[in-house]
């Protein structure tokens, strides 16, 4: 009893410390070695839902999460793409019903979401699968922390890019963005507890556990890439201990 409460505390005070030198106020690297440990160590493990796991972050979000020994639920459209395993439920439907949404979610104390697209082409993904996901939560009595996945470039960020991105943007990704942005809208109007990640441009390089995460839009920041895998080790890490609620983490190495 004793020795747990002292592994608590010293989790409490390991993320005090992180957040008093880097309290999502500036730019900061997250060192996996450490922080994870620690966490493994005192056991405290989640119910964590998913939503969006066949592919990329989803995915590495989820081998993260099960790795870290935490319940995984996931909701995709097609089956993940994942090992059998005792702490893993899976919920096949589409994320803007509310039937497999209350499924997935039902008992999580985090939710993780990771949707994405493949086709440049106009969609209403994002906010309506945001719009379901609040519906869905109202009418439950729990709110459990919401870690949305969109983009640098949705919302205010947008005029942050650099020229490049600003084009790159406009010329393809515009409507995707578009309705990112609104998706970001719909999750801060409608819910207390709940960070949004912006990452910057996606690779699928080697999970590092060291990145920046910048909170404040200044002028000349520069959000280069991250690798997927380094997103999903933010996200299961903010699951785990928020330290960025109601703020807009931007994503870099």
């Amino acid at each position: 009893m004793a020795k747990s409460l002292f592994f608590a505390l010293l989790t409490k005070a390991a993320n005090r410390l992180k957040m008093m030198l880097c309290g999502c106020l500036r730019p900061c690297d997250r060192v996996k070695t450490a922080r994870d440990s620690i966490w493994q160590f005192v056991g405290y493990f989640m119910k964590i839902a998913v939503i969006g796991a066949s592919a990329g972050i989803g995915r590495e979000v989820t081998r993260l999460a099960l790795e870290r020994g935490h319940e995984v639920t996931t909701l995709s459209r097609r089956v993940v793409p994942l090992p059998d395993h005792p702490r893993l439920k899976r919920v096949q439907g589409n994320a803007t019903e509310a039937g497999p949404v209350a499924s997935a979610i039902t008992g999580a104390e985090a939710i993780l979401v990771t949707l994405g697209v493949k086709s440049p082409l106009a969609t209403k993904l994002f906010s309506s699968s945001a719009r379901v996901l609040l519906q869905v939560l109202q009418e439950s009595s729990s709110t459990p922390t919401l870690i949305i996945l969109t983009g640098f470039g949705a919302g205010d960020s947008w005029s942050y890019n650099s020229l490049p991105m600003r084009i790159f943007f406009t010329l393809l990704l515009r409507a995707v963005y578009a309705d990112k942005t609104e998706q970001e809208r719909v999750i801060a109007a409608g819910y207390s507890r709940w960070e949004i990640v912006r990452p910057g441009r996606l690779t699928n390089g080697p999970l590092t556990g060291r990145y920046q995460v910048l909170t404040e839009l200044t002028k000349g920041m520069q959000i280069d890439s991250i690798s997927r895998a380094d997103v999903a080790h933010f996200m299961v890490t903010e699951a785990e201990h928020p330290t960025c609620l109601g703020k807009y983490p931007a994503l870099t190495y």
